[in-house]
């Protein structure tokens, strides 16, 4: 590495940083040197690097605005290759040995960035311009697309693999604290202290918020050393966990909240270690939300330049990492706060050239101790604009009028290369929002703060509108005793209390956009979102042309669509959009805060859970039998379902042939463990069933079966499967294999959401039992050489029936069904016992050459029976009525999509009907998903020699070689196919041949059901 460059603005002394750990990084190509401890953003300061990046659409150069997760400016590119992160804030990243960053969206370098020359025609591309702008040719806008997303973009997405690993952990607690600044601290101090289970989350490498950079006291002492011995017991408690560079992102449902934690960002590359991130899902009993306040900036004409950043970012870098971000310093300030920073700046000796103050008759703490040091505050005033191109240069400074609302008088020019401002203070309210909560506007304060809680949530501290030190560590300490005596332990009282001094302040004088001495629209750009570079104009434009909800306003004008997601100026875009409307901000309102509060990796949400363990791969109790016959398997959903058992020298078609032959002809078994089953308990479950079946339930016998059709709301197919009545209040539910999990979530849907009162008890019990079903006309002598105690004779055991007994001498469930139109049998045993009971069925099927089948044979000896499978003989789009299958509608009672059924469309004449078809060759199998056409189309396409475009009359649902009739057959849906029964239509093939068919019944084999019931 070259000779790095020198740190010249560092101060010789204080600050966080250890100067015995000097680290070495590289910034657009050029070496530097920071200190362990500093932050990217820091040490770019330290080495006087002014333009860290370019602003999203004109290209305006740049600097670091401020010192946390609101930075919207300095976003760069971080690493290279496989390691590389697109837009990672620098007031983020934590300094460390090799770093390599590089500043984004601009060419061929930030210092000159070609793409700048946009800013020259900015009055002519305000919001949306570009959909008045490129509007012809229309053929043109690919091409007007490609250059404006190549022209507006930020950083570049990786395109290597991902070498890091990510995990996940499940937690619960009884009391979750956000935030570890003074409110945070003392919250958990206090829950802590009872013996509750505590976590406490803070998104910075180290716990102290505001108290890391204070020079304040607390119980007379310093708040540094508080610090530490508050850190000290907290870290000493048994209960208590402490997660540092973790944001809680995500308040949802039922106290359920997501935590992101960085756990190596902060090592050099060589010594990362173990997984990189861990998202926490965390199950907290109580929630204390302290997550502090942001600071908002002012918005006058060129308020970008590099150079100006918020006050409080000023002292943060002074007073924590020892770095002066200019020599000669300008506040501008509405509110109190900004004078401490003026303060710290004369303390550590650095030059105030003035400090602007909006209001008059100015007293309070603060602005007094300002004045006894000799800072030169100049009341009642306002910058207008700056000047400057790649730094601050100097502000010019105009009077306000006596209503505040018009600047008065000449200007006055002040040199300077740093300016701090401070608009107010913009409470962090995200979390509370995400729980259910509504902010509230406090007119007083000039800001949103916390209403009503919705779920078991307190918010304290600054983000609950309370700014001081001495309200911060009261409102934490009641808090976090009350979260503990909420959840169980604590006696509601106190600990001692925690004394800091509460200075005397001045009210705040809201300025959402300060006045200038030109309108909005003819002033230099004032910008309320830096990094979309949206100005004042922007909104007034949007308010002008009829966007007056703000949820519009900000899809037009692209307001806080950025990574900060509208952390700075969201609010003060809200304050200006209600100036323009001439109404209040309450009734203007706020947009939605959305989980993720910020940026979260795609490998933290998917966690360890990728490749082959992205979706868990199923097996059966028999899983490895199949294996050792030499079994193929097929992927149904997550389960790896034997397809079929090929023998030397067999194809597939050959082995399917021969094992529906021995099936039909003798018996056959197949592995039907993946089918879903759902355990049905309670009181209701009958009435429950006859409102998601279409069929009736509350007369089905103990003992007995029914198959029923599931319905969704549009009235279509989703669902089918056979439920056995075990006792009166207790049913079992199966499920297609692929729609098991669907389905549960369907049911448990409505019970929670439209049924609540129904006393239902839903339970998966899928992988609880191994099933297997015994299949042909010799499926009842192998039954009853395994079981002895169940009397299988028809009289007894008649079909649709369940009887319990013992097989193989395990106990089981033993039913009666057949999705083949055969004599068969399903037995359900014990998962853990399934192999023995299939070995043991196997033996005792010798004698009758019994042969294992797979999903193949299935749906050939379905299919030849006319049984549907829902997902391929349906397709979201058909009815009951669509499948023939009117008789199981029950005609005097509800169910879900009844009313659907009714519709126009559903109830009109053309539509998609299942049908059979048998093909004029019967040698000829159709493809699943052939077109169907009619005969005159047929006609068209066999006329010409180009493509020919006809009207589709259906499609080929299922399709297979029958060996029992020694043909093809056929399933489809096809427009008033019942209607079509014995005509031809044509099946146009890939290979541009057409298949000629006849429309007949879908049942093939047995249509008057004699084989199953003997």
């Amino acid at each position: 590495m070259n000779q790095a460059v020198n740190q010249n603005i560092r101060i010789r002394n204080g600050g966080r940083i250890d100067r015995s750990k000097a680290i070495r990084f590289t910034f657009n190509g050029k070496p530097y040197r920071g200190y362990q401890g500093d932050t990217l953003a820091s040490a770019l300061l330290a080495n006087g690097v002014n333009v860290v990046g370019r602003s999203w659409k004109y290209h305006r150069p740049r600097g670091i605005v401020s010192c946390g997760v609101e930075e919207s400016n300095a976003l760069v590119q971080l690493e290279l290759g496989d390691q590389t992160i697109p837009n990672a804030r620098t007031t983020e990243v934590e300094l460390y040995e090799g770093l390599i960053a590089a500043s984004i969206n601009c060419w061929p370098s930030v210092d000159f960035d070609l793409m700048s020359v946009t800013g020259l025609f900015s009055r002519f591309m305000p919001a949306g311009f570009y959909y008045k702008t490129f509007m012809w040719p229309k053929s043109f806008w690919k091409k007007y697309e490609h250059f404006i997303r190549k022209a507006s973009g930020l950083g570049v997405s990786p395109v290597e693999q991902d070498p890091s690993n990510y995990a996940k952990l499940e937690a619960h607690c009884d009391v979750l604290i956000v935030g570890a600044g003074p409110a945070g601290l003392a919250a958990a101090l206090a829950a802590g202290r009872t013996g509750a289970r505590v976590i406490l989350a803070d998104e910075q490498s180290e716990l102290g918020g505001s108290l890391l950079g204070s020079d304040a006291e607390i119980n007379r002492a310093q708040a540094d050393s508080w610090l530490k011995n508050a850190v000290a017991e907290l870290s000493a408690m048994p209960d208590v966990r402490l997660l540092t560079r973790s944001t809680v992102f995500g308040y949802h449902d039922h106290n359920f909240l997501t935590i992101n934690q960085r756990l190596t960002d902060h090592l050099p590359l060589g010594n990362r270690v173990g997984p990189r991130e861990r998202l926490w899902r965390v199950r907290a009993k109580q929630v204390v939300i302290a997550t502090g306040a942001i600071e908002r900036p002012l918005v006058f004409s060129n308020n970008d330049r590099p150079g100006i950043m918020l006050a409080s970012a000023i002292s943060t870098y002074v007073k924590r990492y020892a770095v002066v971000p200019g020599s000669r310093t300008v506040i501008f300030t509405n509110n109190d706060s900004a004078y401490q920073t003026a303060i710290d700046l004369a303390n550590a000796g650095i030059r105030i050239e003035a400090v602007i103050d909006a209001r008059e008759n100015l007293h309070g703490f603060l602005p007094g101790h300002a004045q006894k040091l000799g800072i030169k505050i100049i009341p009642g005033s306002v910058i207008v604009d700056t000047s400057g191109r790649t730094r601050l240069s100097s502000v010019t400074v105009m009077k306000l009028n006596n209503k505040g609302d018009a600047v008065v008088g000449g200007t006055h020019e002040i040199g300077c290369d740093l300016l701090g401002f401070s608009g107010g203070w913009s409470p962090v309210v995200h979390l509370h929002a995400q729980s259910g909560g509504k902010a509230r506007f406090d007119e007083e304060k000039a800001c949103f703060v916390p209403g009503v809680s919705v779920q078991a949530e307190q918010s304290v501290g600054a983000c609950n509108g309370s700014f001081s030190l001495a309200d911060c560590l009261k409102e934490g300490l009641e808090a976090g005793t009350k979260a503990a005596n909420l959840a169980g332990h604590g006696d509601q009282r106190l600990m001692n209390s925690l004394v800091a001094e509460n200075f005397e302040e001045m009210p705040i004088k809201p300025l959402w956009i300060v006045p200038g001495p030109k309108s909005i629209a003819r002033s230099a750009k004032q910008f309320v979102d830096f990094q979309n570079d949206v100005g004042a104009s922007d909104i007034v434009l949007a308010a002008r042309e009829g966007y007056h909800s703000v949820e519009h306003v900000k899809r037009y004008t692209a307001l806080g669509f950025g990574t900060d997601q509208g952390k700075l100026g969201n609010i003060n875009g809200m304050g200006i959009l209600a100036q323009t409307l001439g109404q209040s901000i309450p009734k203007t309102g706020t947009t939605t805060f959305r989980p993720n509060y910020t940026p979260v990796t795609f490998g933290s949400i998917a966690g360890p859970d990728l490749g082959d363990i992205f979706d868990p791969i199923r097996k059966t109790a028999i899983h490895q039998w199949h294996e050792e016959h030499h079994a193929l398997f097929e992927n149904v959903g997550q389960w790896k379902r034997p397809w079929y058992y090929p023998k030397a020298g067999e194809t597939l078609h050959d082995a399917v042939n021969r094992e529906c032959l021995a099936t039909r002809e003798s018996v056959g078994i197949m592995d039907a463990s993946t089918l879903g089953k759902i355990d049905i308990q309670g009181p209701d479950s009958a009435v429950f069933l006859n409102w998601v079946y279409t069929n009736a339930w509350s007369k089905l016998g103990v003992g007995r079966a029914r198959y029923g059709l599931m319905l969704d709301e549009n009235g279509m197919v989703m669902d089918d499967g056979v439920t056995v009545r075990l006792a009166e209040n207790h049913f079992v539910m199966t499920t297609t294999t692929g729609g098991a999990a669907r389905i549960m979530s369907w049911l448990e849907r409505w019970l929670q959401t439209e049924w609540p009162h129904l006393k239902v008890y839903l339970t998966s019990v899928t992988d609880h039992w191994a099933t297997m079903a015994v299949v042909g006309p010799n499926s009842r002598k192998v039954l009853q050489g395994v079981c002895s105690d169940i009397d299988f004779s028809s009289e007894s055991f008649p079909f649709m029936s369940y009887k319990e007994g013992t097989v193989a001498g395990v106990p089981a469930r033993v039913m009666r069904i057949s999705f083949s139109g055969e004599l068969a049998y399903e037995i359900n045993i014990d998962a853990n016992y399934g192999r023995h009971v299939w070995e043991a069925v196997m033996a005792a099927g010798a004698q009758y050459d019994i042969t294992p089948y797979g999903t193949e044979t299935m749906h050939v000896l379905r299919a030849e029976k006319g049984f549907i499978i829902v997902g391929q003989d349906t397709d979201g789009s058909v009815t009951p009525l669509d499948l023939d299958m009117g008789w199981i509608i029950g005609k005097g009672k509800d169910f879900i999509g009844r009313r659907s059924l009714t519709r126009s469309d559903t109830a009109r004449d053309g539509r998609k009907q299942l049908v059979g078809l048998l093909t004029k060759d019967p040698a000829e199998v159709l493809p699943e998903g052939g077109q169907i056409v009619d005969g005159a189309n047929a006609r068209r396409i066999s006329a010409t020699t180009t493509v020919a475009t006809v009207a589709m009359v259906g499609h080929v649902t299922s399709s297979y070689f029958s060996a029992c009739l020694g043909r093809s057959i056929a399933m489809a849906l096809v427009k008033g196919g019942l209607q079509r029964v014995g005509e031809s239509v044509f099946i146009s093939l890939a290979d541009g041949r057409l298949v000629e068919a006849i429309i007949g019944s879908p049942v093939f084999i047995d249509p008057e059901g004699a084989r199953q019931n003997v």
